[in-house]
Order: structure tokens, then sequence, then C-alpha cells
């Protein structure tokens, strides 16, 4: 299955042996086409202790063979926020990231490069305005899914929902329904919400704007 190099990968990440719980939701362009953006704003919610916990938006390829995630990660009892290539395949090194906070937001921006060599990662901290900017060689990558995620490792969800506001996501071709379809339910294990969906195409770039996708509680 797709999702089983995934799960494998981000165990990896996490560096436990025991299994993650997941919630997730995830899009695919229509055939033939791939993601070339993705971008948006994230709701930093409570943090009830140190655990496990990496909540993320990120980019899967059609290899399968990692993930291109920014990662909300609870581990030292404190948010803090990087994004990375997830695991190996090729082997990057982690981008840079800072603490964030309770209630406040974090913008994120992953970007195809205009020539084609490689991908750009922006995270803000819109309380201070800091900004964290990182380059990642995976020019090589196809991503063809988009994921909202919870990964969970010896900890529940205790923290309340997360909220995306303000995401758009590109893509190649003219096929625009895929912005339109309901997403993946991973195991219809999360109970979520999405609003102000929105789809155009220029040339040969689909734009899907969506005011909200918030993962609410499991299901």
């Amino acid at each position: 299955m797709l999702i089983t190099t995934f799960l494998i990968s981000l165990l990896a990440f996490a560096g436990q042996s025991s299994a993650a719980t997941w919630y997730f939701l995830r899009y695919y362009p229509a055939s033939g086409q791939k993601f070339t953006s993705f971008s948006g704003e994230m709701a930093i919610p409570s943090l009830p202790k140190a655990g496990v916990y990496y909540l993320w938006p990120g980019l899967q390829p059609t290899d399968n063979s990692g993930v291109y995630q920014n990662v909300l990660d609870g581990r030292s009892g404190t948010w803090w926020i990087g994004s990375g290539w997830c695991c190996s395949n090729p082997s990057l090194p982690w981008g840079s990231g800072f603490n964030t906070y309770a209630n406040e937001k974090v913008t994120f921006s992953n970007t195809l490069d205009s020539n084609g060599s490689g991908w750009t990662s922006v995270l803000t901290r819109q309380s201070t305005g800091q900004k964290v900017t990182d380059n990642f060689a995976l020019a090589s990558k196809s991503f063809n899914q988009v994921l909202f995620a919870i990964e969970l490792t010896d900890v529940s969800w205790d923290f309340g929902p997360l909220a995306f506001t303000n995401v758009v996501i590109t893509s190649t071709g003219t096929d625009s329904s895929w912005c339109n379809n309901k997403p993946e339910n991973y195991n219809g294990a999360t109970t979520y919400s999405i609003s102000g969906l929105s789809a155009s195409v220029s040339g040969n770039t689909v734009t899907c704007k969506i005011a909200s996708v918030i993962l609410q509680k499991p299901a």
C-alpha cells in the first residue's frame, strides 16, 4: 500500500520503537499532475506535556520514499517547528526552526523553485516576524500527495483542534477536479471540516484555495 512506506519513514524520524497513531487528510492531484507548491497558516494548539507530538503539513512523492514536511514538535515540552525531508533517499540535513506557543500562528510555504532545481521552505512566526528559510535538493521527487497530519506516539490527541487557514495548493495541469473532491480521511479516524474552497486554472497551473482545514477530534 502507498501508506506503508510513508508510515515507516515517519516512524524512523520519530526514532521510537512504539507504533505511532495517525490522523491525516490527504489530497491527490489529477492523474499525471504533480504538486508544485503548498502554503498556509497553522494555528498553534496547546501542548499539555512533553511528548512525541508531531503535527504537520507535508508533501509525499510518487515513489513513497519519504515525506517533505513542516513539523510542529512537542518532545521538549515547548513547541518547536522546522522543515525537513524524512528520512532517506536522499539523506538531507534537517532545516532550521524556532519555538512557538499556543494561540500563535505560523505561516508555512513550500515551493518548487522556478528553475526546477529544488524546493524552498519558509516558516514565519507571525507574532514576532521571525522567519527561517531552507532549501532542499528534492528536484528528483514528483510530489503527488498533500497531507495535513497528526502523528502521536505514546500520547493521545489531548491538545484540541488543529487548524490550517489560508491554504493554497498548486499543481501542474488543467484538471482542477481534485481540489473540489473530499480529501482521503485515513482510516476514517478524524472528524474534520473544510470551508471556503475554490479552484482555478491558468495556463498549465491549477490553484486550489481553502479558507480553512480543521482536524477537529478523533472520529
